[in-house]
Formats: structure tokens, sequence, C-alpha cells
């Protein structure tokens, strides 16, 4: 298998840009919620990019494939979170709407990048 730079992926930067987002957006969150959804949701959305930077070591292309599907789970449950925080009105829709279209974006490159190996 070829060893893929990661850094020079285009899923994983735009992965790290959406965690930046996604911790910017979190912020705002009520501070009780600090060790439930906020912490949830990061965790899920750095998973994003540390699941596709260690699967680009892997030594096959079968193993790389599974570090990006549990990517593409991190996203999804990305998504949800996001969900969750708008019906809890911790985000405003159009930001929520945003946010789900570029983790949708992001989910296919994934599942794209993923067929292609």
């Amino acid at each position: 298998m070829k060893k893929h730079n990661f850094r020079n992926l285009k899923i994983y930067r735009r992965a790290i840009e959406f965690a930046v987002e996604i911790y910017k957006h979190s912020t705002a969150f009520p501070k009780e919620e600090l060790y439930g959804l906020t912490s949830q949701i990061r965790r899920a959305v750095t998973s994003i990019s540390l699941n596709i930077a260690e699967g680009s070591g892997s030594n096959s292309e079968r193993e790389f494939k599974r570090f990006l599907e549990i990517a593409l789970r991190s996203d999804y449950e990305v998504m949800t979170c996001l969900e969750i925080a708008l019906k809890l009105k911790y985000c405003g829709k159009e930001d929520v709407e945003k946010l789900i279209a570029e983790a949708d974006e992001i989910a296919a490159m994934i599942a794209g990048f993923s067929k292609s190996l």
C-alpha cells in the first residue's frame, strides 16, 4: 500500500478546519454542558482528523478504510450533537445548518476517498 501523507490530504485539512469551527461554536454552550454535550461534540470532531491521520499510516488499504469508516462515524456523531444543540437552543438554526452542511461535505469526501483506495 502506498503511504499517504495525511497533512497533504484535503479531507484531513478540511476536518481540522471543521474542528476549529465546532470548538468556536461550542464555547457558547452552557457551562453545565462542559462535561456533557460540549465534551462529546469536541471529542467527536477531533476524532475525524485523528482517524484520518492514524489511518494514513496503516500497512494496508483495508486498515486505512477502517479508520476512514471510524472518521465518518465520528462526523455523523457531530451532526447528531449539532441537532441536539439546536433543540436545546445552544446554537442558532442558521449556524447549525451551515455546520451540518460542512459535515455532509466532509462525509462525502471521506466516502469518496475510501472508495478510491
